[in-house]
């Protein structure tokens, strides 16, 4: 059996390698990946704690996190296609404003 403080520090790293992506990386596709490494992350150390707590409402909020994600890809992908399609870059740095 794999000890939890394997699991949270594997968490810990994948949520690490999320918030480096987020940050110094300035495509807007990467950064998308970045958050789903956050929230991938979390969903990794809610399922060990509740496995080693022998309670499920730890594998049932993973669930509705992976819902948000799902939904927060999708949102974020139809508004990065009509930004590509509008203005022709997926740069924030050479984004300078979002019309309606």
């Amino acid at each position: 059996m794999v000890p939890l403080n394997w699991y949270i520090g594997l968490s810990a790293i994948i949520f690490t390698i999320g918030v480096i992506g987020f940050l110094i990386r300035r495509n807007i596709m990467i950064m998308l990946i970045s958050v789903e490494l956050m929230l991938n992350s979390v969903n990794i150390s809610l399922v060990a704690f509740s496995h080693y707590l022998q309670d499920m409402r730890g594998q049932i909020l993973v669930l509705f996190i992976i819902t948000v994600a799902a939904a927060e890809a999708a949102i974020g992908l139809a508004i990065l296609v009509s930004l590509y399609r509008n203005k022709a870059v997926l740069h924030t740095d050479e984004i300078m404003e979002m019309k309606g």
